[in-house]
């Protein structure tokens, strides 16, 4: 497989990036379909041409939910591992390029046969070589999501990434950025953003059924998958088609480590975001849409067991105060994991319960609860629920959470979860690991992209990247 050279794997300005595209479009005698309408162009008559980059159990998932799309058409994947067993963890089975290549290449010959996908180690060879591309789907690890996506948005390639949408604060801010100026079609991976409970969420809060709400509680089971792991994992042997080296990507070179891989990357700094960034853009969402949370003023975390240079603690609480917006009043807002929830309000009867993940509003008119990923709405107590009228519906119902996507990458509507509001979300969210890291209350200069009373918190709201991977600014 031919590999790129150093000056094209090396990080690019904007400028530099697109005039070479450019470039070498104007080189070809035969302009491929989807440039004749404008970059990113594709016909809503026409199938979407799909390159899935990341493919673990995540990435699966995903391609499972687009082959219920008749106009989605994946044509190449790319991955650092061959293949992976996850019977260990909540995706089961065979994961990683080959056995998802597999799949797709099955999936689709029951209309074309022989139907081939192309198979790529390094995501950078796919997107340089694969021109047909039209949209891609980025289910890597946390730490690759901003490289991934921004690189294929300068190339004017559709992009749904997986959330959280970036790995720390400036890359939010950068993939918005990126987005806004090349106009392709995006949409992050919260899919409960999409459904209609979140919607309803939404009408209950506006039409006045809680008052104004001036507290909010958001939580997770989920926890640390290293439970007695601290500090740095021992090197182990490589296995056989791992390429470890591409896997860190931007992260200084290390040896593997199963602590590491599969799904465990997340607990630790230099690759996850902790169960706050793999849950929060899930059970914040509601709360971000129904009140415009967006930035708040201060934010403070407390771990729940240790907090070292390598690894998240096992759970955390993380408190936020949010100041008026409008004619909305401020609001507190407080995230639990590992299993901690809030107290059970008075208003709860004896059959209300929670579920493991999910959001409370609390209102000076009454309690809405909701569970996770957007899930359907009660008001409490429950027996107000049932004699309450519900609004009639106000906001647009989604097609689905794929399908607004690829709507969008033909020139429909945006879709909800796009970038613009995928990256605030995530922005949100990774303002907690910021508290958790730096050890005290801070105060957040949203404009200033600063926390002004800990300048040392500089160096988690924007991280360093090995040469060859540095995002562009």
């Amino acid at each position: 497989m031919t590999k790129l050279s150093n000056k094209t794997a090396s990080g690019l300005t904007r400028r530099a990036f697109i005039g070479g595209t450019a470039s070498a479009i104007a080189g070809f005698t035969i302009i491929p379909r989807h440039v004749l309408g404008g970059p990113g162009f594709v016909a809503p008559s026409e199938k979407i041409n799909i390159a899935i980059i990341g493919c673990g159990g995540q990435g699966r998932t995903n391609v499972r939910s687009l082959f219920e799309q008749g106009d989605a058409q994946i044509i190449a994947v790319a991955d650092p591992i061959e293949s992976q067993n996850l019977d260990g963890f909540y995706y089961k089975g065979l994961a990683g390029r080959l056995p998802l290549k597999a799949e797709i290449e099955k999936h689709f010959s029951a209309k074309t046969p022989n139907y081939k996908v192309k198979d790529y180690e390094d995501f950078r060879d796919l997107l340089e070589r694969e021109k047909s591309v039209d949209a891609i789907l980025c289910a890597t690890p946390d730490h690759l999501h901003a490289y991934v996506s921004i690189r294929a948005m300068m190339l004017k390639k559709h992009v749904y990434c997986e959330k959280p949408l970036t790995h720390n604060v400036w890359e939010a801010r950068q993939v918005a950025k990126v987005a806004r100026e090349t106009g392709v079609a995006t949409q992050m991976g919260n899919q409960g953003h999409s459904g209609d409970f979140i919607r309803q969420t939404c009408e209950i809060i506006w039409d006045g059924a809680i008052g104004n709400v001036r507290e909010v509680h958001a939580w997770t089971s989920a926890s640390r998958w290293n439970k007695e792991l601290s500090g740095r994992p021992k090197d182990e042997a490589t296995p056989t088609g791992v390429n470890w080296d591409l896997w860190l990507g931007p992260r200084e070179p290390r040896g593997y480590s199963a602590a590491l891989n599969p799904v465990r990357w997340r607990d630790f700094w230099d690759f996850g975001t902790a169960p706050i960034g793999d849950f929060f853009c899930h059970n914040f969402d509601p709360a971000m849409w129904s009140l415009d949370l967006r930035q708040p003023l201060t934010i403070e975390a407390s771990p729940v067991g240790a907090v070292d240079k390598y690894m998240a603690p096992p759970a955390g609480l993380y408190t936020y105060h949010f100041g008026p917006r409008g004619d909305k009043p401020s609001v507190k807002f407080t995230w639990y994991e590992g299993g901690l929830k809030p107290p059970r309000p008075d208003v709860m009867e004896e059959g209300d319960q929670f579920d493991g993940n999910g959001i409370l509003f609390l209102g000076d008119k009454g309690a809405l609860y909701s569970p996770g990923w957007g899930g359907q709405p009660k008001l409490l107590p429950g027996s107000r629920d049932k004699a309450y009228q519900r609004p009639s519906p106000t906001l647009t119902r989604s097609k689905g959470h794929h399908r607004d996507w690829l709507d969008a990458c033909k020139g429909g509507p945006s879709a909800g979860s796009n970038f613009e509001y995928g990256a605030a979300l995530t922005e949100v969210g990774l303002l907690g690991l910021v508290a958790m890291r730096v050890g005290k209350k801070l105060s957040w200069d949203a404009k200033a992209l600063k926390c002004v009373n800990a300048p040392e918190a500089d160096a988690y709201l924007r991280e360093s990247y090995r040469a060859g991977w540095e995002i562009p600014s």
